[in-house]
């Protein structure tokens, strides 16, 4: 049997359980299989059992360089709300999605582990912080400004906490409180080099406060990558800002799912043999499905060989529904540029070629698209992917 007769056999039989389960899609029968909350033992066995061995990126990554991943929440609220399993990639802006969401339970998969440690240390400062106010003050080492308060918008906080000095003493005992927290409370078996990360990552933030970027360097023409400040106070193309620290409500959503251990982060390819396998497994026993999987730009990279292949394939174990949608981010100076109406039903906007000789016009440099799975999945099985662009033109 051929590997495309073999996966559209499995999509038909996707379907056909989509079916029959997904009348009403988040029903009783699917979501109470999931754990209310994993104890510390089962969410550190999950993390080192699931998990690859380090790869490689070319960047620490350490914030995102998408300044409009929140243009899709609306879309995403309105359809695939509430969720079950949500798998994403790199780092905090994971959150804003988790919080807007709220799903059962998240895993992030990423090649680096440096970025498995950077989820633990906002793990660790997120538990030992009640408001946005008190996670702030830990996340870059400053005082709560005077006159903060629970009702600020993230815009003045972010600007009251720009305003203060760093407290080289308060790094010190924050960096250590984040050690306790991760070994002694949670007691997770954390090398001595993956301490090392994390004290690196919490530096940067020391560092660079409100200012740090996505630091893989920019050549000519490239536009400034945005700090985490542009980030939280960015919103969803209609004036609504969703980030995880744009309320105290959708931080404590946050929150509550990081103290109850539904956050998990893995070290893994997206082409490679385990992670997204052992996921896949782990879904499938509790009876979820994975409702949004946020690829971010990283099916770029893998269509450089043919990795790309093995993505889809371990995609085709996941088990997913009707809903389940791939949100991905496309940078738009590779040829391509987007429509700003919407499109008949009230879709999200699609790629559009550039004509030649026309130079793309100015504005975000990335664009944050929709895809469902089964839509991806079939035209794989069909033989209609074979390049990025095929996956592009596929999301709108």
């Amino acid at each position: 049997m051929s590997r495309g007769t073999s996966l559209r056999l499995g999509i038909l039989t996707l379907a056909a359980a989509a079916v029959m389960l997904c009348v009403t899609p988040t029903s009783r029968a699917v979501t109470e299989a999931l754990p209310q909350r994993l104890d510390d033992r089962t969410f550190w066995s999950l993390v080192a059992e699931f998990s690859e061995p380090n790869g490689f990126f070319r960047s620490d990554n350490l914030v995102s360089n998408e300044t409009v991943f929140q243009h899709v929440i609306p879309a995403l609220q309105q359809s695939l709300t509430p969720a079950s399993a949500y798998v994403g990639v790199g780092p905090d802006q994971n959150f804003t999605y988790i919080a807007a969401m709220k799903p059962r339970i998240a895993f992030i998969v990423d090649i680096r582990r440096q970025n498995m440690l950077l989820h633990l240390m906002y793990k660790a400062l997120i538990e030992q912080s009640a408001t946005r106010a008190q996670f702030l003050s830990r996340l870059f080492s400053r005082p709560v400004p005077a006159g903060t308060s629970d009702t600020d918008t993230v815009d003045a906080m972010l600007s009251a906490f720009q305003n203060e000095e760093v407290d080289g003493v308060a790094f010190e005992r924050n960096l250590a409180d984040i050690h306790r927290q991760l070994m002694r409370r949670h007691g997770f078996a954390l090398s001595a080099a993956d301490m090392g990360g994390v004290d690196y990552v919490y530096r940067a933030f020391y560092s660079a406060g409100p200012d740090i970027r996505y630091s893989f360097g920019r050549g000519a023409g490239w536009q400034p990558f945005p700090t985490y400040k542009d980030l939280m106070v960015a919103d969803d193309g209609q004036g609504m800002q969703r980030g995880y620290l744009a309320s105290e409500d959708l931080y404590r959503a946050l929150r509550d799912m990081q103290e109850r251990n539904l956050i998990v982060p893995l070290v893994g390819d997206f082409a490679g043999p385990k992670a997204l396998r052992s996921v896949a497994r782990y879904l499938e026993l509790h009876h979820a499905t994975v409702t949004a999987f946020y690829t971010s730009n990283v099916e770029q990279y893998l269509f450089h060989g043919d990795a790309w292949q093995r993505f889809y394939e371990n995609v085709a174990a996941l088990p997913i529904n009707t809903r389940s949608t791939f949100i991905r981010a496309f940078f738009n100076n590779q040829g391509r540029v987007f429509s700003t109406q919407p499109l008949p039903g009230g879709t999200l906007p699609g790629a559009i070629p550039i004509p030649n000789g026309l130079v793309p016009p100015s504005g975000p440099r990335s664009e944050t698209l929709l895809n469902p799975i089964a839509t991806l999945l079939a035209a794989y099985a069909e033989g209609h992917i074979n390049s990025y662009y095929d996956v592009i033109e596929l999301s709108r």
